[in-house]
């Protein structure tokens, strides 16, 4: 992975063929930096127990679902931090298009596995 060159979004999201699959396309610092394409509701109530994850939409809609607080939708250009340890879960009626910047430690679907659950390797293009 060459980490040390100006990249397109909208070309490195055009490589992403599988919904729920984060891949890596730069780092910074101890975070990679993470493009996904969200459509379904396939990623399963879960969090980071020591990580925050910051949330950005590229393109189309998220659904955002916090434990014990009111969902809410993010569109385009909108950016949440979930803090650690906050179950959370996401899903999009559309493909959605997000950036994710998360701590290298980050476990794709924090200690819950399920048939989505990608392993660092397996988002490393």
């Amino acid at each position: 992975m060459t980490m040390n060159k100006q990249q397109n979004l909208k070309n490195e999201a055009d490589t992403i063929t599988q919904y729920f699959s984060p891949r890596i396309i730069s780092e910074v610092n101890d975070q990679y930096v993470k493009l996904a394409k969200i459509k379904g509701e396939d990623i399963p109530w879960h969090n980071h127990k020591d990580e925050d994850e910051l949330f950005y939409i590229l393109e189309g809609s998220l659904l955002m679902e916090i434990e014990n607080q009111a969902s809410f939708t993010m569109k385009t250009g909108e950016l949440y931090v979930v803090k650690k340890g906050v179950n959370h879960r996401v899903s999009s009626n559309n493909e959605c298009l997000i950036m994710l910047i998360e701590s290298k430690s980050t476990q794709h679907t924090g200690d819950v596995l399920s048939e989505v659950t990608k392993n660092i390797e397996e988002q490393k293009y």
